[in-house]
């Protein structure tokens, strides 16, 4: 699977505009093959053991193969949409930040610091993602021309 959808988002990348549904079409039989053959590979027990309680426990590799075919949609949204990343990488790097702040510190002091972080953490990661040059951004911030008020102007 996770060769195929390699595959997939190389075949997206390749094209500069959306996927016709008959280019898509061979793309989802082959997904639809590979979680069938997971299926017969890790299937679900027969009968759930006597005398438990609630569900019977499932395998990694089962919790994966519902998830995959439950969640179908949102996990091919890149072939569906040309707009939507393959990742979701940059937003896990935003995030990652504040999670070693909070390892390290335990916590903010204030709500005020949290958000005051959380600003300057914004601010940085967009200037980022728009190419800008950190540190300039951060010097025409100090000195009260943040570039997101330059760029309207």
């Amino acid at each position: 699977m996770f060769d195929h959808l390699l595959a997939m988002n190389d075949c997206v990348g390749e094209h500069s505009n959306q996927l016709t549904p008959e280019q898509k079409e061979p793309w989802l039989k082959q997904y639809h093959k590979i979680l069938s053959e997971g299926w017969k590979a890790n299937p679900l027990p027969k009968k759930p053991p006597k005398k438990k309680r609630g569900r019977p426990a499932k395998t990694k590799s089962q919790n994966l193969l519902t998830r995959l075919g439950d969640f179908e949609d949102s996990v091919l949204a890149f072939l569906h949409d040309v707009n939507v990343p393959f990742t979701n990488n940059l937003a896990e790097q935003d995030i990652r930040m504040i999670k070693v702040r909070l390892k390290i510190s335990g916590c903010f002091r204030t709500v005020q610091g949290a958000e005051h972080f959380a600003r300057i953490r914004s601010y940085l990661s967009t200037a980022r993602k728009q190419g800008r040059n950190i540190l300039d951004s951060i010097t025409s911030a100090i000195q009260g021309k943040p570039f997101l008020l330059v760029a309207s102007a």
